[in-house]
């Protein structure tokens, strides 16, 4: 994150989208194979990899790509381009796109993530898990807050449950750590940011076979 994150929840939703920006991303060219781009993601511990042509980004390969469109169908992720399976065009918004439009844009689109770009050059990525990461650390470090803990859903925010208690959290994130009073709540948060991990962390063998 490159700003300082503000100390409430509604000054979150409204600064531009810069203050959650995740500028270390990776670009590949559209003729390199999955495995190549599986490796990478491993060794740079991102969630997704930028595709370019010719300069031009052109598409996104996420983890959610690779599972459904190469580990699913039983593929060989040594065979396969990434320009096969990239999801193209790239959901694309303005650096002063607000945190809550920019979460707007992700839900309406069932994506997790946004390219942020500016005079047709690529700053970065913000994704849903960190915004949550701002959204937990108002909700955790902030002594002004009515209510501790961690959100169940990043959609919402207006609408989130919280674990009120932190000793008495009961199911905390085996992903993340974060902390939840109902297993439903925990459930919702692992389908919607984690809902495809352990694919490039534990299971990265079953894509090389």
């Amino acid at each position: 994150m490159s700003m300082t994150i503000p100390s409430n929840m509604p000054a979150l939703m409204s600064s531009p989208v810069g203050i959650v920006l995740n500028n270390d991303t990776l670009t590949m060219e559209t003729d390199k194979f999955v495995d190549e781009a599986v490796e990478l993601m491993k060794e740079r511990n991102q969630r997704c990899v930028l595709v370019s042509h010719k300069g031009e980004v052109v598409g996104i390969l996420s983890k959610t790509d690779i599972v459904n469109k190469v580990t699913s169908e039983g593929r060989n992720p040594s065979k396969v381009r990434l320009r096969e399976i990239m999801t193209s065009p790239v959901a694309a918004i303005g650096p002063q796109t607000t945190v809550k439009e920019a979460m707007e844009i992700m839900k309406n689109r069932n994506i997790k993530q946004v390219m942020v770009h500016a005079y047709s050059a690529a700053l970065g990525l913000v994704s849903l898990e960190d915004i949550y990461k701002a959204m937990e650390s108002i909700t955790s470090t902030s002594e002004g807050t009515a209510i501790e803990g961690a959100p169940a859903c990043v959609l919402d925010y207006k609408t989130i449950t919280y674990t009120k208690d932190t000793s008495k959290i009961k199911f905390p994130c085996p992903y993340c750590g974060s902390p939840f009073d109902t297993k439903e709540g925990l459930s919702m948060h692992i389908d919607r940011l984690h809902g495809e991990s352990g694919v490039l962390e534990g299971d990265v063998r079953n894509l090389m076979k």
